[in-house]
Order: structure tokens, then C-alpha cells, then sequence
């Protein structure tokens, strides 16, 4: 267990550091926007200058963020994603800003590919980089709609800001950057709100106890029967959110490797699901 927080915690500064290297190499010196609070923390220091630099403002806005996450989160996942934007907003004041490349249109795509997989793999171990993570996550909770909703809204915000201060080319950069950043993380973690799993195990009794103890999430038990070995089986079907799949891959693990697990995106959920 040890060993798995001292990884958790490796990933989570890795991540940061990735993030903190796309920001000074790529976004920053060539005037292209990142998303999310990243993005604000941006354009907030092109207008107040050198009162404060992108990565202190990156800090002082997830300040409420990470209060409100530990209210309505959860206290572990607040923990690692706040180790996460600390890092992040440290990298940033100690790595200097270098211009690789005058062509913008690189610096687009590669600070949002170097971005994107420092984003993807906090994620993909149960933690986020803040921000409009946290607060997408706590809305979606709170009204049930789709999560991609407000980092849309949020990033539009960012790019029309970014055209009518700094020219409609850069916010155009700016959506190459966007896009490339979600195919990324898309294809390392996930961004589906929901997400259901099936996992086929004969080792339910002690699957279902592990989930209940560590996740709080309802359990709906299939019997099954493997068609060529004939084997008498049981299918566990669970709704979880993406920020859960980190610890339930950790609980199948531990219990049954030989458990079978097919992971689907959930489009929606009728009925009751718990939401805190």
C-alpha cells in the first residue's frame, strides 16, 4: 500500500511537471492558451503584467477549489490533486520561459499533446490537476448533466477572451491546442462522466464486500456461465464516475486478478445514484 502511494504520488508530480514544461516551452512564449483554470491563470497575467505570473495566479484560483473539493469530494482525492496543482504552479516559477519554436502552430499542438498526457495520466491514477476538474465534477454531481458542458463553456470563455484581446489567429491556435489535448487524454483515461463496469469473477462474495467497503456503490449480481469452459460464474454490473476507476481497478486487482472486467462509457442513469 505503501508503495502504491509513493507511485500515486510519483505520477501525480510527473504529471504536473509535464504539465508545467508544455506551459513554459510551448503555450506561453507563443501567446496560445491552455484550458481550463490553466487558460485564466494565462490571460489573467497578460493583463496585470508582472504583478503576479501565470503559475501564483494558477495557485490562488485553486485555492476555493481545493476547499470546495474537500467538502464535496473527498478527502484523498482533494489531497493528491492538491500536491498535483502546487507542483504544477511551483514548476511553472522555477522553469523559465523558452521560445523552442517561432512556428505557432507547433507549439500548439505539441504544448497540447505534452499537456494532455501530463493530464491524462493524474487522472488515470485517481487524481486531477484541479481546477475546472474539480468544479465540472461537484456541478455534474449536483445537477447530473454531462460534464463536458462546463469545461465547454469554460474554455469558450477562454478563447473569445483571447480573440478580442490578443487577435482571433490565437484563439484559433488556441482551439488547436483544446483539440489535441482532449484527443490525448481521451485516449489515455477517459472523458466520460459515467462509466459502467462488468466484472466476471468467482470470487463475488469477496469482490462485492471489497467495492461496498471502499467505493459506496450499489451492485447488481447477473449469473453467468463461461461457454467453453462451462464454468458457473457471477457478472458484478456497477455505475461508477471516472475519478472512482483508479480505485476499483486497484479493488479487482487485489481480489481476483483472473476477473474479467469490460468498462463502457454510460450515456445515462435513470433511478437512483449516489451523487455524494
Amino acid at each position: 500500500m505503501v508503495w502504491l502511494e509513493t507511485k500515486k504520488i510519483i505520477i501525480v508530480l510527473a504529471g504536473a511537471l509535464l504539465n508545467a514544461i508544455a506551459m513554459n516551452f510551448f503555450l506561453i512564449p507563443a501567446n496560445v492558451y491552455a484550458s481550463g483554470f490553466t487558460g485564466v491563470a494565462q490571460l489573467l497575467s497578460g493583463l496585470i503584467g508582472s504583478f503576479a505570473s501565470t503559475g501564483i495566479l494558477l495557485f490562488i484560483l485553486n485555492i476555493p477549489v481545493t476547499i470546495l473539493a474537500w467538502k464535496k469530494v473527498g478527502k484523498s482525492f482533494t489531497v493528491y490533486s492538491f500536491i498535483s496543482v502546487f507542483s504544477m504552479s511551483l514548476f511553472l516559477e522555477l522553469i523559465p520561459i523558452i521560445h523552442l519554436s517561432e512556428d505557432i502552430l507547433l507549439n500548439a499542438v505539441f504544448g497540447g499533446v505534452i499537456a494532455a498526457v501530463g493530464v491524462g495520466i493524474t487522472l488515470k491514477w485517481g487524481a486531477s490537476t484541479g481546477g475546472m476538474d474539480i468544479i465540472a465534477m461537484v456541478l455534474s454531481r449536483l445537477k447530473d448533466k454531462p460534464v463536458g458542458t462546463y469545461f465547454f463553456t469554460l474554455n469558450a470563455i477562454i478563447i473569445i477572451t483571447a480573440g478580442v484581446l490578443y487577435g482571433w489567429e490565437k484563439a484559433l491556435y488556441t482551439l488547436v491546442t483544446l483539440y489535441a489535448s482532449t484527443r490525448v487524454i481521451d485516449a489515455i483515461h477517459t472523458r466520460h462522466e459515467k462509466l459502467t463496469a462488468m466484472i466476471i469473477t468467482q470470487k463475488q462474495d469477496e469482490m462485492k464486500k471489497a467495492i461496498h467497503d471502499r467505493l459506496v456503490r450499489g451492485i447488481t449480481i447477473i449469473p453467468a456461465k463461461g461457454a467453453f469452459t462451462n464454468e458457473t460464474k457471477e457478472m458484478l454490473m456497477i455505475v461508477i464516475t471516472r475519478y472512482e476507476l483508479f480505485d476499483l481497478e486497484r479493488i479487482i486487482k487485489e481480489v481476483d486478478p483472473n476477473a474479467f472486467t469490460n468498462v463502457v462509457q454510460t450515456a445515462g442513469v435513470f433511478g437512483f445514484f449516489r451523487k455524494d
